[in-house]
């Protein structure tokens, strides 16, 4: 079989399709791609047994039918460095390919397609799918503002993903490792259904970098997986089987002392400060007034310190609050306006950080659990 097909295009396909690739894989057809000719186009599909992306190339000159395996790195390198320019791809009967364009051939051994393992749904996910679309901005915009508060810990599965809570208006996505949550709502477009189902981080990931137009997602979940698709990807993936806690119980409802500053100001002060934090704390201590906030650190064993201050307005007499200099900084650099509002009460009761005003059909709210402060 043999085709015709613009470098570029088979480029972008192969770098989409390689992101689901484990750098090593137990079963080594899977450091392959699955290629496939079907009419006037080439079907290109990647795995790692868990997850499956596919992506849809049309192809120009196309003779005959049939399918073969090549290494996935070695094909995607190959057609990084070739200039954006027609290529003829053919494979022979024995799997030998030759990719040839104006001033080159290459030629490498490839395996046969029926070697490569079939996607395949759990036996017991056997529910009707339920179907719905998005807008992929919405999609790439939900995973952008939660996806780091996800939780790396083993122990607690149920908290390693985003928590895509599906409503007839809307979507809310949440992510949290119990010293963080992040709840992003977007009603910038209507599923018209009801589901909700945890998203592991790999295939967020993977959404966020392949789906990055403003075009429609066709979506369908089942209890155990599903699958995202536009005219040119479909990509399966499997859920976290576990029961997402109730974060809406955990926000705060009473915080009612309000800390307004300029964003870039404090994000830029705390990171200044945070290069003197006790590396095994992370703690940086905030002395808030009226008309100002004083950020310090301190590490004794090094006999380092930092001290800066920052013009807010705050509603409140004065408050001693402390907070992670890492999360602090990940917080701040999600939110993107230019002023910051965060809703205080207490020293021991987490402060909640929004943006000085939403985006249009858009709710973004940040929990930040404080750190126990002895005095500062």
């Amino acid at each position: 079989m043999k085709f015709s097909v613009s470098s570029k295009a088979l480029h972008a396909a192969a770098s989409a399709v390689n992101k689901v690739i484990n750098s090593k894989n137990a079963i080594t057809i899977l450091n392959n791609f699955y290629i496939s000719l079907e009419e006037n186009r080439v079907i290109l599909r990647g795995s790692d047994v868990e997850n499956a992306l596919t992506a849809f190339v049309p192809v120009g000159n196309a003779e005959g039918v049939g399918s073969f395996c090549v290494d996935a790195k070695r094909f995607t390198d190959l057609l990084k460095e070739i200039p954006e320019q027609g290529i003829e791809v053919k494979v022979d009967d024995n799997y030998n390919v030759e990719v040839k364009y104006s001033s080159g051939v290459y030629n490498f051994a490839a395996l046969p397609g029926e070697q490569y393992p079939e996607y395949k749904r759990d036996e017991d996910d056997t529910d009707e799918p339920v179907a719905f679309t998005l807008k992929s901005t919405q999609i790439v915009r939900g995973i952008e503002n939660t996806l780091f508060a996800a939780s790396t810990d083993d122990y607690r599965p149920m908290m390693m993903g985003i928590y895509m809570d599906v409503k007839a208006d809307g979507v809310t996505y949440v992510a949290t490792d119990t010293r963080k949550l992040v709840k992003f709502v977007d009603r910038s477009s209507a599923p018209g259904v009801t589901v909700a189902r945890i998203l592991p981080p790999k295939p967020a990931g993977i959404l966020k970098s392949v789906f990055g137009a403003d075009e429609d997602v066709n979506i369908y979940f089942t209890s155990k997986s599903a699958t995202f698709e536009n005219e040119n990807i479909q990509f399966n993936c499997r859920f976290i089987q576990a029961t997402f806690p109730p974060y809406d119980r955990v926000i705060p409802r009473n915080n009612n002392l309000i800390l307004s500053a300029d964003r870039m100001s404090l994000l830029t002060a705390v990171r200044r400060v945070g290069v003197f934090v006790d590396p095994n704390y992370g703690l940086e201590k905030l002395l808030i007034t009226p008309d100002n906030i004083v950020i310090k650190s301190e590490d004794n064993n090094l006999m380092n310190s930092a001290r800066e201050e920052v013009s807010a307005s705050f509603t409140g007499e004065k408050l001693i609050i402390g907070f992670s200099a890492p999360y602090l900084t990940e917080i701040l650099n999600i939110i993107k306006t230019q002023d910051v509002t965060i809703l205080l009460s207490d020293p021991g009761r987490p402060g909640i950080f929004r943006p000085s005003e939403d985006e249009a059909d858009t709710e973004l709210v940040m929990l930040l659990m404080p750190m126990t402060v002895g005095e500062f």
